[in-house]
């Protein structure tokens, strides 16, 4: 069996030996969440649940005092452009649907790599769930 995609563990980042950066990971995992996307004619006439996990890894320019909301990538709002992109109508390929993720999620400067898992969890009888993993990184 396949390991999932890893993003590289939280730790210092060093671009050049002068320069290093923190990172920290931001995750949703397992975000259930009804969508229309299929190739097939049952899967366009009625929404399917699909399973949505991301990990995000952020530049962490936190300074480790403010307690304030926005010196950190606010999960909430991953979830919100993740339900956004679901909701925005027909979608015939989980692929296209991950690479529409991919590309809100890196969007946000701090984001340096994004890892996208959808899963159809009940597309195929007998199989817990199937699916695909993308990871794209900032250009």
């Amino acid at each position: 069996m396949t390991e999932p995609l890893q993003s590289p563990p939280a730790g210092p980042l060093c671009t050049k030996a002068s320069e290093r950066r923190s990172l920290r990971r931001v995750f949703v995992r397992d975000l259930e969440l009804m969508a229309s996307v299929g190739v097939y004619e049952l899967e366009k006439r009625y929404e399917q649940r699909i399973v949505v996990s991301v990990d995000l890894l952020v530049v962490d320019d936190y300074d480790g005092q403010s307690d304030n909301l926005s010196a950190v990538l606010d999960y909430s709002s991953v979830v919100s452009g993740i339900r956004s992109i679901i909701e925005s109508g027909h979608t015939n390929l989980l692929e296209t649907l991950a690479e529409r993720i991919a590309q809100r999620c890196l969007s946000d400067r701090r984001v340096m790599r994004a890892v996208v898992r959808l899963e159809k969890p009940d597309i195929v009888p007998g199989c817990r769930t199937v699916g695909i993993e993308i990871a794209r990184e900032q250009s």
